[in-house]
């Protein structure tokens, strides 16, 4: 089973991934365009041209999990990032916000807790 915790880092595939590749494929973009370690434990979230799918593409030390969100109806929103890089950087409670195809731009979440020192 996959949780998501806040240390968990996730990124997203700026540009649509044919949905007819499978583990291997999407490993392969990982590491070929990406440059990144698919056997990191970090998760890979793709979708397909339409934007009515999500892959995502994890490894959690013993295998690959491939876990497939398709909406029943309309499409996922198209949002413009200001960088120019293949893979947008989220936060978990901003892929929960995804997965439900809300809009994880205007969330208001205060930022990371960090311990006073």
């Amino acid at each position: 089973m996959i949780q998501l915790r806040p240390h968990h880092r996730i990124f997203r595939a700026r540009a649509a991934v044919d949905f007819r590749k499978g583990i291997d494929g999407l490993v392969t973009i990982v590491r070929d365009v990406f440059s990144r370690d698919p056997f990191s434990g970090h998760l890979f979230v793709f979708h397909n041209k339409r934007r009515t799918s999500l892959k995502i593409l994890v490894y959690d030390g013993y295998g690959f999990w491939l876990m497939i969100r398709r909406l029943s109806q309309g499409r996922y929103r198209r949002y413009v990032f200001s960088s120019d890089d293949a893979l947008i950087s989220l936060a978990a409670h901003e892929l929960h916000v995804l997965l439900v195809n809300g809009d994880a731009r205007r969330l208001k979440v205060p930022g990371p807790w960090r311990p006073l020192s």
